[in-house]
């Protein structure tokens, strides 16, 4: 037996240099699996069908307003303070856009608008989703939902009633029992106490089945919190966008239209806390003036009626008008003192959200703008801590501004408290000098003075009070929103879905198929391209035999004409090429990883073959443990075979039997099944017998078990002159090639070469483009071809 390995670059029928996948490849591939996109366009058109059915258009609800901004508004007085960061408070459209969407005012809505309650009127396909199947019925429905007690969370909660007339309606439990009630009564739930009050539509709705459905009050709050969209329409200006998109368009009106009234209505209510808070002042000092002021007049009258005065003199009359007039100083320094002594307790104070006291009758532009600037700020704060906690550090900007306006405030009121304290001690001191002159009036005169002038001086009090009451309430009267809007809530015409359905359809019954076979092949780790196997065992392939339908082993004989038996015959004539160009005597050993990738197959034709070729040949099975090839031929199990020879019972020529087919193939049978196979395989007689063989016939197929399950084929490697390892596509696992490359590099094979087998052109886009008509005439018809093989299509 030769043992020198063939100098062969072994040229195959259609082997390509570069394995490129053209488009007809690459589109064979995903038709041979046309029942995938069968069920795939089916699945996709009921779904699109029931989704249209069901699809309700959204509407996208916009408004838009326009924030006035303070902070681009500046005086040359308020420069100074421009530069130390406490002008009049800019307002930032970012925290405004916070209270827009803050949980506080939308609340408010969900509660004016009664948006935890939905109403759906059923209608259409039943499922148990039944806002899927049913009209909101918002502003439209027969009845409303009255909770007069809540008992836990409505969240998921609801009923189901049927309508029966103008008194009566059905309940509907979720196991479709009915109960008949009555409007306006009230009944009790799991979830609380309510009832129903029928509105004008109720007529109309008779016999109709209504859904009603709750929410939670802040859970509804929450959700619109994040379905409302509001965003700077541009950079340079100060104009804010509110969307909503609702199924129901008024009812995304009425949300957006109430966002808008409840922000104006917060805005200007925090404008006009400080002007209400001075009005409430100047209307306690008034009303405390006017019981005391009418107190000295009735004292004045009595006296003088008492006395019998009817006059004082000229110079009593001058002493009591300049005692007069510095009491009104007097008096307007303590009211002074009184407002400062107020603002000064409010800055020293370390507990926030207390009333800012009003700066009324101070006549210091620093001081005013400073409480007005302290007050817009406080307003920012307490926005911001309706939306987060107190320790976000955004509000370390604004706590900073409060600390700094308050600091200014606080040295102010310093300054202003030292002046008034020494203007009050001067008129204190000319009071003494004017009293000391009335002493000498007579007694009378002098008590009718005093009281006199105290009359007067609340009498000049009262009336500057009066004043600053009057202007403060014009201010109040006059004081507008620094917002305005630009665009009530309108909605856009929703945009019709079915071109898009339709494109997503047809994208989705194409997509899903092909992803799914790419994503299969991609994820196999089974071999499906010559390139799997020459890479990773870099083991030369010699052959490249089809995919071979039906049950019948051997695909050639003498009139076979077709695609396997062409590459069976060019594997015969690679084999001489692979003995070194050895006429007679080869041995070749077939094997493979595992079971059912073909060696048996393999093995029975390619014998077939040399014997087609008038080569002797013989078959020698020795997978002793699974033997098939008998079977194959449809020869006897129970005549004499290779292990009965290995057991010295029975000679050469007792175990030989023809294989039925032609006068040139014989085969050796396994003959009994033995416990030993391994140590039989191993015996001189054996190695004796192959000699034996070798020497009667030209060729010797000895059929292995497969070499990765036991170690035969390592046993019978050195006997042999060629291996032969079959590898089956689509079924090999890639793991087996490292094993394959191990058997190589560790020279277990003698002369390894792959037969590369079952190839499915179509089904996994490799292999050669054969022509079956230049094989045959007989033509397969269209059905036969599409529907071949089913079952694996999918």
């Amino acid at each position: 037996m030769s043992t020198q390995q063939a100098q062969f670059a072994p040229m195959m029928l259609g082997e390509r240099s570069k394995k490129t996948e053209n488009w007809k490849v690459v589109l064979n591939r995903y038709i041979f699996h046309w029942p995938l996109f069968v069920i795939s366009i089916l699945l996709t058109i009921g779904l699109a069908f029931l989704y249209l059915k069901r699809y309700k258009p959204v509407y996208d609800v916009k408004a838009t307003i326009i924030v006035k901004d303070n902070s681009k508004q500046s005086s040359g007085k308020n420069d100074l303070l421009d530069e130390i960061g406490i002008s009049n408070s800019p307002d930032l459209i970012e925290n405004e856009i916070k209270v827009l969407k803050s949980k506080q005012l939308l609340s408010r809505i969900v509660d004016d608008l009664q948006l935890w309650v939905t109403y759906y009127q059923k209608e259409g396909l039943i499922t148990k989703n039944d806002a899927l199947t049913s009209t909101d019925m918002y502003l439209e429905s027969p009845v409303k939902f009255v909770m007069t007690s809540v008992k836990g969370s409505l969240n998921n909660q609801g009923i189901k009633i049927k309508l029966i007339d103008n008194n009566h309606f059905e309940l509907i439990s979720k196991d479709g029992k009915s109960t008949a009630l009555s409007f306006h009564q009230e009944y009790h739930d799991k979830f609380g106490n309510w009832k129903l009050v029928p509105t004008q539509k109720l007529k109309a709705s008779k016999g109709k089945t209504l859904v009603i459905s709750l929410t939670d009050p802040g859970t509804k709050a929450l959700d619109l919190q994040k379905g409302i969209e509001a965003s700077l329409s541009s950079k340079l200006g100060t104009s804010i966008d509110l969307a909503v998109s609702d199924v129901n368009e008024q009812r995304g009106k009425d949300i957006l239209n109430a966002v808008i009234a409840n922000y104006y209505s917060a805005a200007t209510t925090g404008k006009n806390s400080e002007l209400k808070q001075t009005l409430e002042f100047l209307d306690q000092r008034l009303a405390s003036l006017t019981n005391e002021l009418s107190t000295a007049e009735k004292g004045i009258e009595g006296f003088k009626s008492s006395k019998g005065l009817t006059d004082i003199s000229s110079q009593s009359e001058i002493s009591l008008q300049n005692l007069q007039a510095n009491d009104s100083k007097l008096n307007e320094i303590n009211l002074q003192l009184n407002v400062i002594n107020g603002v000064e307790q409010y800055v020293n104070s370390s507990r926030e959200g207390n009333k800012i006291p009003s700066t009324i009758g101070i006549n210091d532009a620093t001081l005013s703008s400073a409480v007005e600037r302290l007050s817009v700020i406080q307003l920012e704060h307490d926005k911001m801590a309706a939306n987060m906690p107190e320790t976000n550090p955004e509000f370390d900007p604004i706590n900073r501004q409060l600390k700094t306006t308050k600091g200014v405030i606080q040295e102010s009121v310093r300054n202003i408290k030292q002046n008034l304290l020494s203007a009050r001690n001067k008129l204190q001191s000319y009071n003494n000098q004017f009293e000391a002159s009335i002493r000498d009036i007579p007694t009378e005169e002098r008590q009718l003075l005093n009281i006199k002038r105290q009359q007067l001086s609340k009498e000049n009090t009262y009336t500057y009070l009066l004043q600053k009451r009057e202007e403060a309430a014009v201010k109040y009267a006059s004081n507008l929103s620094n917002s305005r809007i630009v665009d009530d809530a309108y909605a856009e015409t929703p945009k019709n879905k079915k071109p898009f359905v339709f494109l997503l359809s047809l994208v989705f019954m194409v997509a899903m198929p092909v992803g799914l076979i790419y994503g299969r092949n991609a994820l196999s780790d089974k071999i499906l391209v010559a390139e799997d196997i020459t890479k990773i065992a870099d083991v030369k392939i010699v052959g490249e035999i089809p995919y071979q339908g039906g049950k019948d082993p051997i695909a050639i004989n003498r009139t076979t004409v077709n695609a396997v038996s062409e590459q069976l015959r060019a594997l015969r004539i690679k084999l001489y090429y692979l003995h070194n160009r050895k006429e007679t005597g080869r041995v070749t050993l077939v094997t493979s990883s595992v079971s059912k990738e073909g060696k048996s197959f393999t093995t029975v034709n390619l014998a077939a073959t040399l014997s087609l070729a008038q080569k002797r040949t013989v078959v020698l099975e020795l997978d002793m443990r699974k033997p098939k090839i008998a079977k194959y031929f449809g020869l006897s199990n129970e005549k004499k075979g290779v292990t009965d020879y290995l057991n010295n019972n029975a000679s050469v020529d007792e175990i030989i039997q023809n294989s039925g087919i032609n006068k040139f193939l014989d085969v050796i049978p396994c003959g009994q099944i033995v416990d030993n196979p391994s140590e039989l395989l191993e015996t001189k007689q054996l190695k004796d017998l192959i000699t034996k063989l070798a020497a009667i016939y030209d060729d010797v197929i000895i059929d292995s078990p497969p070499v990765h399950l036991v170690p035969d084929a390592i046993l019978l490697s050195n006997l042999v002159d060629v291996t032969l390892y079959v590898v089956r596509q689509g079924f090999t696992g890639k793991s087996e090639m490292d094993f394959l490359k191990s058997l190589k590099e560790e020279n277990h094979l003698r002369n390894p070469y792959v037969v590369f087998n079952s190839i499915e052109r179509v089904k996994h886009g490799y292999g050669y483009s054969y022509d079956e008509s230049y094989y045959s005439n007989a033509k397969k018809s269209i059905v036969s071809q599409v529907f071949s093989d089913f079952r694996n299509r999918f």
